[in-house]
């Protein structure tokens, strides 16, 4: 999670910690974050609070987020958003554009320059999320156990990951945060993606990524397509490739949006 202060003087202050997201961690997390990292950055008072998060879509955990930071700052204006809308204000500022967001998981947007007009439901990583970090990983172990990757590939996995089907099983359907575990060997794949089948794998992913969300969009093909996450910035080579074979124009990418979003919010320190 990635914190901006911007002070009125101009000056710019940053905290960084652990991610939220309130489908899967209890409001404690955010707290602790607030202040362990937060808090001790911050002097004075706080007049706007703009945040930006994952699982949001709930108007419960909207609440649940909503409280947490009106207890720490009680006289601040603070308006809580998704992370999507997070990324389309920081890649796209105030033009028209597609954001996408490419990182443990995947979704885009139709933004107006102002706000969402449209969103390809992403599905999560068991039935969407195309070319995220956690579909490349279930692509990858699914093969894996299978025995269907090249055998010196899947020697280098074994040494690197040293589990069996049933451990692998187990933090998949039992364990907690699978998408994170599958999304983990995205690593891997990135150190060997001069492998053709590591290529394949990842050219392919943002291939159905493109199909089933970018081309979704109305006029998508006079638009241009913005991306932030991990995935999309350490994949940017294969990810601009797979879209130029495609016919679609690619402009940002960047690994997170927090810098997008600083300056998109300067405006708002005289209102």
């Amino acid at each position: 999670m990635d914190w901006r202060i911007l002070h009125e003087d101009g000056k710019i202050d940053q905290a960084s910690g652990p991610g939220f997201n309130p489908y899967y961690q209890p409001a404690s997390d955010l707290e602790n974050s607030i202040e362990e990292q937060l808090a001790p950055k911050v002097s004075g008072r706080v007049k706007k609070i703009f945040f930006y998060g994952a699982g949001l879509s709930s108007p419960q955990n909207h609440e649940i987020v909503c409280k947490v930071l009106q207890r720490y700052f009680d006289k601040a204006v603070i308006e809580v958003n998704l992370d999507l809308l997070g990324a389309a204000r920081s890649l796209c500022g105030d033009e028209p554009g597609i954001a996408c967001i490419l990182g443990t998981g995947s979704n885009s947007c139709f933004y107006d320059g102002n706000e969402i007009s449209r969103n390809v439901a992403s599905l999560g990583w068991i039935l969407g999320d195309e070319g995220s970090g956690a579909h490349m990983g279930k692509q990858l172990i699914k093969d894996y156990i299978r025995n269907e990757m090249p055998d010196q590939l899947s020697e280098q996995l074994k040494a690197r990951f040293p589990l069996n089907r049933e451990e692998i099983l187990s933090k998949v359907y039992q364990q907690e945060r699978p998408a994170a575990f599958l999304g983990s060997f995205s690593r891997f794949i990135f150190q060997h993606i001069k492998e053709p089948y590591c290529y394949q794998l990842v050219y392919s992913g943002f291939e159905d990524f493109y199909k089933r969300n970018v081309m979704q969009y109305e006029d998508h093909q006079h638009l241009k397509v913005h991306f932030t996450g991990s995935v999309a910035f350490y994949f940017s080579n294969v990810l601009r490739q797979v879209a130029n074979d495609m016919g679609i124009v690619v402009k940002n990418i960047a690994e997170t949006p927090i810098a997008g979003l600083a300056l998109f919010h300067k405006k708002d320190l005289n209102d």
